[in-house]
């Protein structure tokens, strides 16, 4: 198993590469080039949609110790990068701003409560788009969308249904179940887990039942996170000498994102997202060689964006280490120090 995102990375790669090769690799590069220096401008109009994202994450953090707005968009910035660029199955993001939320002094429980519903929220939202964004491609093309909207409708349809056992299994409290089963296997090794596990089932709950907060995010934030990528894919477009409405970049950028959600187990969504925007982008009246061009205009946001954000989070942990009191040595010594 610790084998299969390697496997899964290489298939999207080469995946990627032959539908580049196949649509005229030179008009595809043409495109970019034209576009130059717009392309990374397009990339770096991202801070929005992270910055949208941090608002609503900071709402869902009920811990006294709350980082600010800009400590959130830091961990916005450094999970997306990991998940975007690492072969990690989208969830080591997670698993390392939890260890940075730790270390600033948050509380595990509302930490990792925040964590999940910011999860389980963003893929609401991005379904609803997807869903809206199947009937705008069904009105703008009609007859010749139906095969591709009844596809991706069925996709979407499945995601949902297993988002919607995942949400009625959390009822059943499934992080102290699960520790306790580990505490019986291994006889009592995780006893001092159980509590804290309580904990986490306890305040994902109680964020769950602050609706208007959660109406608030869907409707806001999360609304203002999708037209903000939107809008940087639209800006992308331009600059690549496209003349699509916004409409289009959004329905787009929709459908496109709920593919690579749902296709979370391949790192970087490489040959997904580029299948992605060729086939939605071409029902949307979109040439082939553009479409790609696209794909490649959002790789180069990665690297732009998300591999410095690696970096920042390598920063971190080579900081944290240097507080950190050497072997045999207590924490008190250290401050002395």
């Amino acid at each position: 198993m610790k084998y299969l995102p390697r496997i899964a990375a290489f298939a999207g790669l080469a995946v990627a590469v032959w539908l580049v090769w196949h649509a005229d690799a030179r008009a595809v590069l043409g495109l970019m080039r034209v576009a130059g220096a717009g392309l990374v401008l397009a990339g770096m109009v991202h801070v929005l949609p992270m910055l949208a994202n941090a608002r609503n994450w900071q709402m869902l953090m009920r811990d006294p110790i709350r980082p600010n707005l800009f400590g959130v968009l830091r961990l916005v910035w450094i999970r997306e990068s990991v998940n975007g660029m690492l072969p990690v199955a989208r969830i080591g993001g997670e698993v390392v701003t939890f260890r940075m939320m730790c270390k600033w002094g948050m509380q595990s429980a509302p930490a990792m409560a925040s964590l999940v519903v910011d999860i389980q929220l963003t893929l609401i939202s991005q379904m609803l788009f997807a869903i809206a964004a199947i009937g705008y491609l069904i009105a703008l093309a009609g007859s010749r969308a139906w095969h591709l909207a009844a596809r991706l409708g069925g996709g979407i349809a499945i995601f949902v249904v297993l988002l919607a056992t995942f949400s009625l299994l959390q009822r059943a409290s499934p992080f102290a179940r699960l520790t306790k089963l580990f505490n019986r296997m291994t006889s009592g090794k995780f006893r001092s887990l159980v509590g804290e596990s309580v904990q986490i089932d306890e305040a994902i709950s109680g964020l769950w039942q602050q609706r208007r907060m959660i109406v608030r995010y869907l409707l806001i934030w999360q609304s203002l996170q999708c037209i903000a990528t939107a809008l940087e894919l639209w800006l992308a477009l331009r600059f690549l000498g496209a003349k699509s409405n916004f409409l289009q970049a959004l329905a787009l950028e929709s459908l496109t994102q709920a593919l690579t959600s749902i296709a979370f187990f391949v790192p970087g969504a490489l040959g997904v997202q580029e299948g992605g925007f060729l086939l939605i982008g071409t029902a949307l009246g979109l040439n082939p060689q553009l479409c790609l061009a696209l794909a490649g205009a959002r790789r180069i946001r990665d690297i732009v964006v998300f591999l410095p954000g690696l970096v920042a989070w390598q920063v971190v942990e080579w900081r944290d280490k240097r507080r950190a009191p050497a072997p045999g040595k207590s924490a008190a010594d250290g401050e002395a120090r």
